[in-house]
């Protein structure tokens, strides 16, 4: 029997492995993924404890669109209930508890900013539609900030847009048109967020815990603490085939050889690597360096013009870092007092963005409990800021620089609670701050072929999967992208019949670009 060879253990690498054997007849002991940390889950992850403060660096969300994540979902059984699927979970919450936000942006004197109206001029309309009409060929290169004026960057939509999204001005205009594109749809209900879809707990106890006990349960093996150093080539360029893996474990080095009909996955780069934990005392470590995925990158990409270019994308750190922090309480005083103010109870308020923050500062309260094993009188919100090198509007030091208590006394700052709620917040919560430095290097601007093809032209048994590789039409930093990835590796290698379904292309829609047009003229 074929055996497969993947590289990373995050959604795409745990999504291949359940395509493999579900689509193309794999027996799970014939699949092995290596993964360099302790843990399973790549981005999708979450720890800490209770006591000592959760922590997870972010948190994806879904839309009924997702037609990849659902269909790969609608097959793995939640832990909770066997009887019920993932996906069936994820939108049975979204019909009984779906988000109808009504406080989304709060400007400067603490008041809830009204939505209806995007704040668009007529060249801010004008220019949006420009860059939709845009082929995207012709955005080769081009940043955000040379298709729009500066008044652009001050509108609601865009503070709206940048903070659900984590785009930046100085971005991609090629995954900003995308992003434009693949969603499109979701604008007349963008400000109260009615349309986004959430897990029940965080995404590593819903999403990567019940995939992993599936995969585990058909004998797949998860080696951890295992990186790959390279891989080596069979001779010729007409053709690629990778003849052997150059791994590292417990400080030892092996190689395994390839067979002819064996496959090898790679998940080629990290928007997670180089992530540092801060406690509610002190920073995160400021010291960004490169993990063995964009290393990986870097040895496949010598010699080659088919493998993209890593250097695109991990070599710009200030303009792809941003900060995040999760807050554990013991007391649900500032939960209950964000429900007072934003007139919604918690779970059900989505985002809350701080627009005259220095730090572009926004909060999420999700549903409790966050954690699967989070005891009764536990209480865990979170939080991120795109601009952690900015000097705070009342800390005088870039969040960066900030422990997770200095973190929250600026959180606290830009909220109109009276000072009793503010000291039962201070008292009862600690703050775990998170800084990523490469997080949103996905969407750097970049050329058409800075990313490799899935499965590149001539390859045998080599793939690319993860947010890195380049798939036409659909947009990175989803889940939904790592999914479709996989699956397109897995159909093409094999040659399969069952493909990807299309991706959902909601501008082809006369209804729907009607009803985005209305939002974007309400004033």
């Amino acid at each position: 029997m074929a055996k497969a060879y993947l590289v990373g253990s995050g959604i795409a690498a745990l999504a291949a492995a359940t395509f493999l054997i579900r689509d193309g007849g794999f027996d799970g002991t014939d699949i092995h993924l290596f993964e360099e940390q302790r843990s399973i889950g790549g981005s999708l992850d979450a720890g800490g404890t209770a006591h000592t403060g959760y922590s997870m660096r972010g948190g994806r969300m879904f839309e009924a669109e997702y037609r990849c994540t659902y269909d790969l979902l609608s097959g793995i059984p939640t832990l909770d209930d066997p009887s019920i699927s993932v996906t069936d979970e994820i939108l049975a919450g979204h019909e009984d508890f779906a988000w109808d936000d009504t406080a989304r942006l709060v400007d400067g004197d603490g008041k809830i900013v009204d939505t209806r109206s995007m704040g668009f001029s007529e060249r801010d309309r004008l220019e949006l539609v420009r860059c939709l009409a845009t082929p995207e060929g012709h955005l080769d290169g081009k940043r955000i900030t040379d298709c729009f004026g500066k008044h652009f960057f001050t509108t609601n939509f865009w503070y709206l847009w940048c903070t659900t999204f984590a785009f930046q001005p100085w971005h991609s205009a090629i995954e900003f048109r995308r992003y434009l594109r693949r969603f499109i749809h979701l604008l007349p209900e963008f400000a109260t967020m009615s349309g986004i879809h959430r897990t029940r707990y965080n995404q590593y106890d819903s999403i990567v815990r019940p995939l992993t006990a599936w995969l585990r349960e058909r004998g797949v093996t998860l080696h951890t603490g295992c990186h790959v150093i390279d891989l080596g080539f069979a001779p010729g360029r007409r053709s690629t085939r990778v003849e052997t893996i150059h791994l590292s474990r417990g400080g030892r080095d092996e190689q395994i050889e390839v067979a002819l009909e064996d496959l090898v996955l790679v998940t080629n780069g990290s928007m997670t690597d180089a992530s540092s934990l801060g406690s509610h005392t002190s920073a995160p470590s400021p010291r960004p360096h490169r993990s063995n995925a964009w290393l990986l990158w870097h040895r496949l990409h010598r010699g080659r013009d088919d493998f993209g270019d890593p250097a695109v994308f991990d070599k710009r750190v200030d303009e792809s870092r941003w900060e995040s922090f999760t807050v554990t309480a013991s007391d649900p005083a500032f939960l209950d007092a964000l429900e007072e103010f934003s007139g919604r109870e918690t779970g059900r308020g989505g985002l809350m963005t701080f627009t005259d923050s220095n730090w572009l500062l926004t909060l999420v309260a999700p549903r409790q409990p966050v954690y699967r094993d989070q005891p009764e009188g536990v209480f865990v919100w979170w939080g991120y800021a795109l601009r952690p090198g900015r000097a705070g509007n009342h800390t005088p030091k870039p969040m960066s620089m900030c422990s997770g208590r200095e973190v929250l006394e600026e959180t606290l700052h830009h909220l109109p609670f009276d000072e009793a709620v503010a000291a039962r917040v201070r008292k009862t919560s600690t703050v775990v701050p998170c800084l990523m430095p490469y997080i949103t290097s996905q969407f750097l601007a970049r050329r058409r072929d800075d990313r490799p093809k899935v499965v590149p032209d001539g390859s045998v048994n080599l793939a690319f999967i993860g947010q890195f590789t380049e798939v036409p039409d659909d947009v990175v930093f989803t889940v939904e992208y790592s999914v479709r990835t996989a699956w397109t590796a897995v159909a093409q290698l094999l040659k399969l019949d069952k493909h990807p379904p299309a991706v959902y292309k909601g501008h082809h829609d006369p209804h729907v670009l009607a009803a985005a047009l209305e939002t974007m003229h309400r004033r």
